[in-house]
C-alpha cells in the first residue's frame, strides 16, 4: 500500500474492505466547506429549477445529464466514446454503432429505467437493481454470488481496481 499523510491508497489487486459504515458521521460532513457548497448548490437548483419549464421538454435536461454521467463513467472501465457518437447515434437511424457507444447507450437506458422506476415507487427494489443490471449487461446474471471481481485494463489486462468483497446470506 501507498501511504500519505492524508490518507491511505489501497492496492488496486485487493479488495478493499475496510468502507466505512453508512451514513457517515455529521462531523465529518457537516464542515463549513461543505456546508457553504450545500448552500451555492441548493442555489443553483432552485434557479434551475425556476427555468426548467420554459424547455419545451424538461426530460431533454435530464437525458442530457445522464447520457453525459454514463459516457464518463463507462471511461472508468476503459469504455471510450464522444458525446458527438452518442448524439448522433440517437439522433440518425441506420447508421452504424460502434460498440462502446452501444455500450454507453445502454448504461443510459438502465439509469433512465431506474430513474422512472423510483418515480414511479419512490423506492429502489433488488428486483429494480436487477432489471437495471440486465439492461446495462445485456444478460440475466443477476447479483454476483462470487467475490473475486476486478476491473482491468483491456490493453494491459492490469487491474485497475477491486471492488469491496460482499458477501451475500
Amino acid at each position: 500500500m501507498t501511504k500519505s499523510k492524508k490518507n491511505i491508497v489501497p492496492d488496486s489487486e485487493i479488495a478493499f474492505n475496510n468502507l466505512p459504515f453508512l451514513p457517515p458521521n455529521k462531523d465529518k460532513i457537516e464542515t463549513v466547506k461543505v456546508l457553504r457548497q450545500l448552500v451555492k448548490s441548493s442555489v443553483a437548483l432552485a434557479e434551475l429549477k425556476g427555468i426548467v419549464h420554459i424547455l419545451p421538454n424538461p426530460e431533454i435536461l435530464l437525458n442530457a445529464v445522464i447520457l453525459k454521467e454514463a459516457r464518463a463513467s463507462s471511461e472508468i472501465e476503459n469504455v471510450i466514446t464522444t458525446q458527438d457518437k452518442l448524439y448522433q447515434a440517437l439522433s440518425a437511424k441506420g447508421i452504424q454503432v460502434d460498440t462502446a457507444t452501444k455500450e454507453v447507450l445502454r448504461y443510459r437506458e438502465a439509469m433512465l429505467y431506474g430513474v422512472n422506476f423510483i418515480k414511479k415507487n419512490s423506492f429502489l427494489t433488488t428486483n429494480a437493481i436487477i432489471e437495471i443490471q440486465k439492461i446495462l449487461e445485456e444478460n440475466n446474471a443477476g447479483i454476483r454470488k462470487l467475490p473475486g471481481t476486478a476491473l482491468r485494463n483491456a490493453s494491459t489486462g492490469k487491474v485497475i481496481y477491486t471492488p469491496p468483497t460482499i458477501l451475500m446470506l
